[in-house]
């Protein structure tokens, strides 16, 4: 056993001191990759180079070039510096752990352009109070995480744009390697992330490049945006090169462009909030391989918050404008929606909905089919819960991204959450957690209900679950039966329909 009051470890690259605080060992500002400058800019992670004497693991790393306004408005909290050498991550472990413990890996979210596995929400100590061993990263973010030039063809082996899937690779790799050396158990990592993390999590399960180096997921509020196809994002990486007064760009005047330079640039250059298809590293569009069943097979864990469309506000979609628009273009029956929705009145209300549904609940529905297909449990949620200071602050519901600070239940470590909760909440929040570890722990092929304040039966043999996590705003758990059944139908046909016409 392990000094526990010497967080000292050895992992493959060398010695790391990191600090101990509650019983919690916590090492931070860990390199898992080469730093990706210069020549390594738009290339496949690189293994660390080795040091000889102990490293110190006390201070986080530098986050992935941002808008620092943005991602502390929207992300979560103060990034902290930023640089392009941006490829650390961080631990949280019992100091002891005499036995391998299940890993958390945690995959933040942000559009792919904001956000660091270093923010007050994602603080592991909870969570490893639960005996867990928890693992958060930093990845490539932008331009500089999803990228394609002709000029750079021909540079790997392979042909890679997924830097951001390639870097998450990465770090997974550097757990199998390494987090024995922190009471991890490497044949049980889970992998959990919210918004972007989530959308990464389901490319990563349909990457040939990431199998077999985690074994469950949990997918909070991913989203069904198609992939961007290569070659649109051939054509996205010349008109950004030209905005640089780059034609006929060679790969070295691209990697001149300063780092800082990307992430000010508004529309037409801004990223669209999915990976590329195409590549090595996501082959098939990750829609396509769900809808045929060919994802990686294991346990996994989808939801979604119930006014997700309060993201699509921040992102200027005009919630009305888009049920005006099914009313214009007569596609889609706008009849059969509205006779889905009962009691919804008016164009914006019903528009908060159809949205919310279609681009994120809807998602959850189609995985849970998938997962029947390859004959693996899924565990299905609907987060609906508001703090009780703040129920008019959230008329609507649960906001895109709420549910984070009661899974990693930090409640009072979260902006702006720290400023209103009580221990009403407090309690809500660490039934969350204890759903989430206890799935980190147990979910398995042959498991079929998590136990907790509401026995969580999985989908499985044709079973359509779901547990309602907070009723009304209220603290409550609810299993329902083919929640939204005839909504997802719907949205799934509408899906199918617009990755074909893709």
């Amino acid at each position: 056993m392990l000094n526990p009051d010497i967080p000292l470890v050895d992992t493959k690259q060398g010695k790391l001191m990191g600090i101990v605080q509650d019983d919690i060992h916590i090492w931070r500002g860990i390199p898992y990759a080469a730093p990706p400058t210069g020549e390594l800019r738009w290339r496949a992670p690189q293994p660390v180079t080795p040091w000889q004497n102990v490293r110190q693991a006390d201070l986080f790393s530098c986050a992935s070039w941002q808008d620092i306004e943005y991602c502390q408005a929207l992300g979560g909290g103060d990034p902290g510096a930023f640089s392009e050498d941006c490829l650390y991550l961080n631990v949280w472990s019992p100091a002891d752990r005499p036995q391998p413990l299940p890993v958390m890996v945690w995959l933040h979210g942000g559009g792919f352009t904001i956000g660091a596995g270093s923010l007050p929400p994602y603080d592991g100590r909870a969570l490893a109070h639960r005996n867990v061993v928890v693992v958060t990263i930093n990845y490539r973010l932008g331009h500089l995480g999803f990228f394609a030039h002709p000029a750079l063809e021909g540079e790997e082996d392979e042909c890679v744009n997924n830097f951001t899937l390639l870097d998450q690779i990465a770090a997974l790799r550097w757990v199998q390697e390494n987090i024995a050396a922190f009471g991890g158990d490497i044949n049980n990592v889970t992998l959990f992330g919210e918004s972007a993390g989530a959308r990464s999590i389901l490319s990563l399960m349909a990457s040939p490049r990431a199998e077999g180096l985690f074994h469950k997921a949990i997918i909070q509020s991913g989203y069904t945006l198609p992939d961007t196809p290569r070659e649109i994002a051939l054509e996205n990486g010349i008109a950004l090169a030209e905005h640089f007064g780059l034609r006929d760009a060679t790969a070295e005047q691209l990697r001149a462009i300063p780092a800082d330079a990307f992430w000010p640039l508004g529309a037409p250059f801004k990223i669209s909030p999915t990976p590329i298809s195409g590549d090595a590293v996501l082959p098939e569009s990750m829609l396509d391989v769900f809808f045929a069943g060919k994802q990686h097979a294991m346990p996994v864990l989808i939801g979604s918050n119930s006014d997700e469309a309060s993201v699509m506000a921040v992102f200027g979609v005009d919630l009305a404008e888009q049920i005006q628009k099914l009313r214009r273009e007569r596609r889609f029956g706008l009849g059969l929606i509205k006779l889905l929705y009962p009691g919804v009145k008016g164009d914006v209300e019903l528009g908060r909905q159809v949205c919310r549904d279609m681009a994120f609940t809807t998602l959850g529905y189609v995985v849970m089919q998938a997962q029947q297909r390859v004959g693996e449990p899924c565990w299905r949620y609907w987060f609906d819960y508001v703090a009780e200071a703040e129920h008019d602050t959230y008329a609507n519901g649960a906001w895109h991204g709420n549910e984070v600070p009661y899974v990693f239940d930090t409640l009072t470590l979260a902006e702006p959450s720290r400023n209103y909760v009580n221990e009403n909440d407090l309690a809500f929040a660490a039934h969350i957690a204890d759903y989430w570890v206890n799935f980190a722990r147990n979910a398995c092929r042959d498991c079929e209900v998590l136990p907790g304040p509401v026995r969580w039966p999985a989908c499985i043999r044709g079973r359509d679950r779901l547990l309602r996590i907070g009723l009304n705003k209220f603290a409550g758990f609810k299993i329902e039966n083919r929640f939204m059944r005839a909504r997802m139908s719907l949205f799934k046909r509408v899906m199918k329909h617009h990755v074909n016409l893709d």
